[in-house]
């Protein structure tokens, strides 16, 4: 299924942009402390405008396996890999922020087809990854007080996919989804694993551990000092959306620094996965909606996250943010039956590192088919 067709005067337009781009000024300092280093900034814009194929990448991303279904009357996006074996248990896979379904191929491969990579077929998941709304060529939802994302993806694997158990996995927002799912659809779920949790409801400060303050202090710090895009796509989303909507290299210095400052090793991702990305986001005009969580969240229009009884595995990536969140804590709003600190990998764990994840995935629900 062709979801891409992107027309050569709009491949025109991003190149004039790009080569007629307006330079901010520098200022006297080095490295990356303050943002995109200009540097390399330049150096990627100008590979972006000349040498990068983009016609290559839109002929792999139409070369997925990509369906589309109507759910309340909106069109859900959604990729599915099946499984090398019958009766696998379907397994729905959420990206986060700024990332796509592009991240997830190399984890849904290895999940559906585990013999092609040394494991065995009968761990195999029938694995279905849904965009979130308004990311990439998924449509946004149409209402505040329409249906919840979460709401859409029961109804996808119910409704119109007729998975009547299912797992399921996410990371960033779309851990935030399939933690909503598992709260409000618990009989339908088999388990839940996550990359992120949200913090309880509510806590008395004497209850604390030593460890659970040394965690609330490592994320308040974290969050001073590296929050600030959370803090303009939750209360200002549209004013910087505009700029970013029609600056090229503003939006890939924007997404771009993230996947060097949330991974474990930047060179995981190379100049096309980069370009690759920003250029979904930028013919798709996805980023102001990809935003739009993050104003929901902050404005309390989705519901919030109390208690869930679904067996949860959480796995830590060391250099995810802010990360290291105690098993204790955890446990204050989770039914936590699998707790794993990861020895390498970031917050983009399904790409950097695809064979750990897909790994610790695959023992926990070893545990619940």
């Amino acid at each position: 299924m062709s979801v891409l067709s992107v027309s050569d005067a709009d491949l025109d337009d991003l190149r004039a942009r790009l080569r007629a781009t307006r330079w901010a000024r520098q200022w006297p300092t080095e490295g990356w402390a303050a943002g995109f280093e200009g540097a390399e900034l330049r150096r990627l814009v100008e590979y972006w405008a000349s040498a990068y194929d983009w016609r290559k990448h839109e002929t792999a991303i139409n070369a997925l396996p990509h369906q589309f279904a109507e759910v309340d009357g909106l069109r859900v996006h959604y990729l599915r890999f099946d499984a090398e074996r019958e009766g696998a248990l379907p397994l729905l896979v959420a990206n986060g922020w700024p990332s796509s379904f592009l991240e997830l191929i190399g984890l849904a491969e290895r999940l559906s087809a585990p013999s092609r990579f040394g494991g065995d077929p009968a761990d195999a998941f029938t694995v279905i990854v849904p965009s979130l709304p308004g990311f990439g060529v998924a449509p946004q939802r149409p209402a505040h007080d329409g249906p919840q994302t979460h709401d859409l993806w029961h109804r996808l694997m119910r409704e119109v996919l007729s998975f009547e158990q299912y797992g399921v996995h996410g990371s960033d927002i779309g851990a935030g989804d399939v933690i909503r799912l598992a709260q409000a659809y618990p009989d339908a779920l088999t388990g839940m694993h996550v990359l992120d949790i949200a913090d309880p409801a509510g806590w008395d400060e004497a209850s604390l551990t030593d460890e659970e303050r040394a965690y609330l202090d490592r994320k308040r710090q974290w969050l001073s000092a590296e929050g600030g895009y959370s803090h303009e796509q939750a209360t200002r989303p549209l004013t910087l959306a505009q700029g970013l909507t029609d600056s090229p290299s503003g939006l890939l210095a924007w997404i771009g620094e993230k996947y060097r400052a949330w991974s474990d090793d930047p060179a995981t991702f190379g100049d096309d996965f980069l370009l690759t990305q920003a250029s979904l986001y930028w013919f798709t005009g996805a980023i102001s909606t990809s935003f739009r969580p993050y104003y929901e969240r902050r404005h309390e229009l989705v519901p919030p996250i109390e208690r869930v009884e679904v067996p949860t595995a959480l796995a830590l990536f060391p250099a995810d943010i802010p990360g290291g969140q105690p098993r204790s804590w955890a446990e204050r709003t989770y039914n936590i039956a699998r707790y794993t600190p990861m020895p390498r990998g970031g917050h983009f764990a399904a790409y950097e590192e695809p064979e750990l994840l897909a790994e610790d995935i695959t023992v926990f629900f070893r545990t619940l088919r």
